[in-house]
């Protein structure tokens, strides 16, 4: 019996890089903002996230940038892969698009112990894809091949915001995940901003997979805005590995999400009017008439469900429906800074500090919404067709 002392660290493993220190785009649609560095100054110093995973480091420059931090011993490589840096530790992470014959494409994130695998992967990628300096490429290779070769560097596959029209394995790829990959290899899946446990649950084949809720951050500010808490011994690639196949202990011990009407995709809705439709709805819009309709997470779960809601695997923790401090109305960048100021980090904010101690920065008002939004207590208006949802005032 393993008998380590064990810790609960909160995580979020999908975060995007937006540019090189040089200013070369890596994730277009990310901000030239997020870089290597900056990303982990912000996750250590102002969001105190225990590990991250950032998903672009696959690209040379940003393996530039990193070595030149392993060097100057402003990182440090772990013996158990992952690389330290001040708070924080940085797992390597690749998000990449395949698209099987006859079928739509999806996003799978990819996640290397150490530097050097990761370099191998990059050599492997570069004959594969168009541009292997930018993220989220088309590569040309099979699932099955996909993880063969993850497998032979030691690595994990994550299917990425599984349930999202838009490169989601079962929105835009599949209906069963055995039809394009090997199951026994996927140890967890990202649910997506759209979707939370009580969702997810319903898909029996689910059932034994590991569910992580991550940002998907394009700019710092969205970096914890979803996260985990994982119970390890410590943190490195060897301890996640572990948690995801909930062994020794090692497990997911929460789920802080966003509720899952506040995701882009939740509800079916026109692209073009922005008109909320009903679950069914394809085809032209009804209020607008243009062809534009983007069917929803919520519809597409319940199309593929075989369970009731309320069947969940014993392993499965809680899900809290968390608000991120930046969807609060009256918490904007100025409040943000005076917080994090008097309070440190947003995981103080959002779990340590007391509802009556922030009120001495940001009012009553505002504390009460913040201590709302800890507990998912506040009112939400569904979002739909790639826009978020939002916050009710009553």
């Amino acid at each position: 019996m393993d008998n380590t002392q064990l810790s609960s660290y909160f995580c979020d493993m999908h975060i995007h890089i937006g540019g090189t220190r040089s200013g070369k785009p890596v994730k277009i649609t990310a901000s030239r903002n997020m870089t290597l560095t900056k990303i982990l100054e912000e996750a250590s110093e102002k969001k105190g996230m225990d590990v991250i995973g950032i998903i672009d480091s696959h690209s040379p420059e940003v393996q530039e940038e990193l070595l030149d931090l392993l060097e100057k011993g402003a990182a440090t490589e772990l013996e158990d892969g992952g690389i330290a840096y001040k708070e924080t530790v940085l797992l390597l992470g690749c998000e990449v698009e395949i698209k099987e014959a006859g079928r739509g494409e999806a996003h799978f994130l990819v996640y290397m112990p150490r530097l050097k695998e990761m370099q191998a992967f990059t050599n492997w990628l570069s004959v594969r894809c168009k541009n292997v300096h930018l993220s989220s490429q088309r590569i040309n290779t099979t699932l099955t091949e996909l993880q063969a070769c993850i497998s032979e560097l030691g690595g994990l596959l994550v299917p990425a915001h599984i349930f999202t029209p838009h490169k989601g394995l079962y929105g835009s790829c599949t209906d069963a995940m055995s039809d394009v990959l090997d199951p026994s290899r996927i140890y967890a899946v990202e649910l997506g901003l759209s979707a939370n446990t009580e969702m997810a649950d319903t898909l029996s084949e689910l059932h034994d997979k590991t569910f992580l809720t991550n940002s998907d951050a394009h700019s710092l500010g969205k970096i914890g805005r979803e996260y985990q808490a994982i119970v390890m011994a410590k943190r490195s690639f060897a301890e996640w590995e572990k948690a995801l196949r909930r062994v020794d202990g090692r497990r997911v011990s929460m789920n802080f999400g966003l509720h899952p009407e506040l995701g882009k995709y939740h509800q079916t809705a026109c692209q073009g009017c922005q008109s909320l439709l009903p679950a069914d709805a394809m085809g032209r819009c009804p209020e607008c008439g243009h062809k534009r309709v983007v069917r929803g997470v919520a519809a597409r779960i319940e199309q593929l469900a075989d369970l009731a809601a309320g069947q969940h695997p014993a392993h499965r923790p809680p899900y809290i429906e968390q608000i991120p401090l930046d969807f609060i109305p009256g918490v904007g960048p100025k409040m943000l800074e005076k917080l994090y100021h008097t309070f440190g980090t947003q995981m103080n904010i959002l779990h340590r500090v007391r509802e009556q101690e922030l009120a001495t920065v940001t009012g009553e008002k505002i504390a009460a919404l913040i201590a709302g939004a800890r507990s998912g207590r506040l009112q939400v208006h569904a979002g739909g067709a790639g826009t978020y949802g939002k916050i009710v005032m009553k």
